[in-house]
């Protein structure tokens, strides 16, 4: 309901600064109606130079840049090049040469950053205008407009916020959001080894990658969906079992009569002080076919032939998941601990005067209690592990192998496919669509799944 409020209230915003916007030329007078064709008129007929200004300087630059290099930008994306670089022979130095080509890639990052270059200026464009409009109705109600030290004074105050947040929101337009626009744009061409710029162009092949991932591509929709369902059953698996076995540690340290708990406590949380790459990487050789603990059991007539930890398939999957409990446990334990310290006791004394027992508290009472303060971070941790590239490629480096899969193996997660696939066999067009379907995959249980936890829902019955 909220949420549906405050989107009907930024809906209701925009139009009025819709309306105001063509009013403001309908019904403004010259330097107002000026303002339209040349920013910062309206500032600098009215006083703020230094304002009208940077306006009139801004489009002067614009426009040059979009003269200069702009357009050809934005035009290059159509096509993403033409000319291929080749070799040719020069007469007048009697050598083969290299003739410049067109960079498919460096032609999509352009038009990329160009496109964000025009959307920044029709902000400054609204802005401008915007306070031209304000100027003119601050004169006709006998006011006037702020100068420089009020300007200052007023970003100092009341839109400090705007002050301290400007640079942070520019830094991730400029090293998240046009990257990531650009690795999207990626996915709907054909960027790969035989695609190479600047020697080979690539260009757009519209959604032919998605559908060779989703149906178009037998071997590459299998390897999708059996990736998909083991990464969903590994991230499940991860998830509630480090929890679970971490939470009921925690249960047992906790409870009274127990002796040194501080002592339980560090024997457990010793393999946090180990880096994590450093445990798998030793791990992995553990349990190699010839590694220690195969090693070991043969010959003290335990087994006699090798145990596959790693080289079989199902092997596999239960070994990742028994290592990450040994690696993960102990970080539940410590966050179940503060929270299980926090449970009020009176809850629970109420609870006995009323007949309950143990598993009935701990049902009713530190289960729920449990559940709503650690739920983000359930989702948080379940998000990690759909994305956990450490624990499997670390450890079994997504093996073993199969032909049934493109350039994948049967413990390979999304993320680690999509590795092998940029780093191994430089497919980045194919790679970048399923960064795309992992990241539709994380926002949906990030960003909808969170609104449906108690911790959103009831946040009133736990205050």
């Amino acid at each position: 309901m909220k949420n549906t409020q405050k989107f009907k209230s930024l809906v209701n915003k925009v139009l009025n600064r819709m309306s105001d916007f063509f009013k403001g030329f309908k019904e403004g007078n010259s330097v107002t109606k000026g303002s339209y064709f040349i920013l910062g008129l309206g500032q600098l007929l009215r006083g703020q130079i230094f304002k009208g200004s940077v306006y009139l300087v801004t489009q002067i630059v614009f426009i040059y840049f979009m003269i200069t290099s702009g357009v050809s930008n934005i035009l290059g994306l159509r096509t993403l090049g033409t000319q291929m670089q080749e070799r040719v022979w020069s007469e007048e130095r009697g050598i083969f040469v290299v003739s410049k080509g067109d960079n498919s890639m460096l032609m999509l990052l352009f038009g990329v950053a160009t496109i964000f270059i025009v959307i920044g200026f029709i902000i400054t464009y609204v802005m401008s205008v915007h306070g031209s409009i304000q100027n003119e109705k601050l004169i006709i109600s006998g006011k006037k407009p702020n100068n420089l030290k009020q300007d200052i004074q007023l970003y100092l105050n009341d839109k400090y916020h705007v002050t301290v947040l400007t640079l942070p929101v520019f830094l991730t337009f400029l090293f998240t959001i046009v990257p990531l626009v650009f690795m999207i744009l990626i996915a709907f061409t054909n960027f790969d080894r035989n695609h190479q710029p600047p020697g080979n162009l690539f260009t757009w092949v519209g959604f032919e990658n998605f559908s060779a991932v989703l149906w178009n591509d037998p071997l590459k929709s299998k390897t999708f969906v059996d990736l998909l369902i083991w990464t969903l059953v590994w991230a499940v698996l991860a998830t509630v079992l480090n929890y679970i076995f971490g939470m009921i540690l925690a249960l047992m340290i906790n409870k009274k009569g127990i002796k040194i708990k501080k002592f339980w406590r560090t024997i457990f949380v010793i393999t946090i002080a180990v880096p994590q790459f450093v445990s798998l990487l030793l791990m992995s050789q553990l349990l190699a076919d010839l590694g220690t603990l195969n090693v070991i059991l043969r010959e003290f007539g335990f087994i006699e032939t090798f145990l596959p930890f790693l080289s079989d398939p199902n092997w596999a999957k239960a070994t990742v998941i028994i290592v990450n409990l040994w690696v993960g446990v102990p970080y539940t334990m410590l966050i179940t601990s503060g929270i299980l310290m926090n449970i009020p006791t009176d809850l629970y004394e109420s609870a006995k005067i009323d007949g309950a027992n143990a598993w009935v508290q701990f049902w009713k009472i530190t289960l729920p209690y449990m559940l709503f303060v650690t739920g983000p971070y359930l989702i948080t941790q379940f998000i990690g592990n759909i994305n956990n590239f450490n624990v499997i490629y670390l450890l079994t480096r997504g093996g073993p192998l199969s032909l049934e899969y493109f350039q994948a193996g049967k413990t390979d997660l999304l993320v680690t496919w999509l590795y092998k696939l940029t780093v191994n066999e430089q497919n980045y067009s194919f790679a970048s669509t399923i960064g795309i379907f992992i990241f539709l995959i994380s926002a949906f249980f990030s960003l909808i799944v969170f609104n449906k936890t108690a911790a959103t829902q009831k946040e009133e019955d736990f205050q």
